[in-house]
């Protein structure tokens, strides 16, 4: 017997059936939001989970298994051209060295010859994932794109991060971290107030300077921005085959500012589902815990099922 099953995030299963929400789909089974052990029944197989305002940990999963990342990376890219001073007022202009590099990824729409405003270039990278703007960006603040990647890799370093390698500038090719370090990078990025609101756009109109422009309509690809039942503050979506479906994302539950990343998902969908189920689950444990997260207790699950679900899990807590 197949059952209907509607979702805060306007997810609508068919137990054994389809999945849907806003206007992707696929097939797959009804995900119970907690395992048997009253865990999050966290789908991907890489997940991190931390209070963004202390850095500390609240939920793991393999949270040091290193993996590709896709364009989750590209906060990384954002964060060197703004440390480096970008005008943001500025022009660059689209050119064949971003289409050489963007070449084998997601459809882009910056077109070659037209210029944007540098603001407007971080819109694409960010809110749409353009792949052709991580290299006119970083050609913005005189990188060329190999000294972007080097600069990428500089900053992992300075934040402590050890397992996370870049040599890709828009994360086709090459690019790995784990769930634990992209949860560091995000928490960084989202401290420099003009990449947060970025990240926390919907929707934007990009419009490029050139003898016939072009104007071009971007919608966040974090789905769960779109959702009004979560306060989601920003995030940044990623794909590649190697890496699956990715996530990382910022948003505050009952109060508190709590950062996620999920990483390796099999169906497009899965990963804002997972979000849905960690938040679920934290705000119930904020509650419990007298609304202060920093009495919440920290959980890290050191085993899991096969492939497609989470099975008998152990686990411990973490101060």
């Amino acid at each position: 017997m197949r059952a209907l099953v509607v979702t805060g995030l306007g997810l609508i299963a068919w137990c054994g059936g389809l999945v849907a929400l806003g206007g992707f789909a696929v097939a797959g089974p009804r995900i119970e939001a907690l395992t048997a052990g009253g865990l999050p029944n966290v789908q991907a197989p890489r997940a991190v989970a931390i209070d963004a305002r202390s850095g500390r940990e609240l939920y793991a999963k393999r949270g040091d298994e290193v993996a590709a990342i896709a364009s989750t990376g590209k906060i990384f890219v954002a964060m060197v051209v703004r440390a480096r001073g970008i005008d943001l007022d500025a022009i660059t202009e689209i050119t064949a060295t971003d289409k050489h590099y963007a070449r084998g990824g997601a459809r882009t729409r910056l077109v070659v010859g037209h210029g944007f405003r540098n603001r407007d270039l971080l819109r694409a990278m960010l809110v749409s994932s353009d792949n052709r703007a991580p290299t006119a960006l970083a050609r913005a603040v005189g990188l060329s794109p190999e000294q972007l990647v080097a600069a990428m890799n500089e900053l992992a370093v300075e934040l402590g991060l050890r397992e996370t390698r870049f040599t890709d500038p828009p994360g086709i090719r090459g690019n790995v971290s784990t769930a634990r370090e992209l949860a560091v990078g995000l928490r960084a990025a989202m401290a420099d107030p003009v990449l947060a609101e970025i990240m926390a756009t919907r929707e934007v109109t990009v419009r490029s300077v050139h003898a016939k422009p072009h104007a071009i309509d971007y919608r966040n690809t974090n789905v769960a921005l779109h959702s009004e039942r979560f306060e989601v503050l920003g995030g940044k979506t990623g794909y590649t085959r190697a890496a699956g479906y990715c996530l990382v994302i910022a948003s505050r539950v009952a109060g508190a500012e709590v950062i996620m990343v999920f990483l390796g998902e099999r169906h497009k969908l899965t990963r804002f589902g997972d979000f849905e189920r960690v938040t679920g689950w934290l705000r119930d444990r904020i509650a419990a815990a007298g609304a202060d997260i920093a009495a919440v207790e920290a959980v890290d699950v050191e085993s899991v099922g096969s492939a497609g679900g989470v099975g008998c899990v152990q686990w411990w807590r973490r101060g």
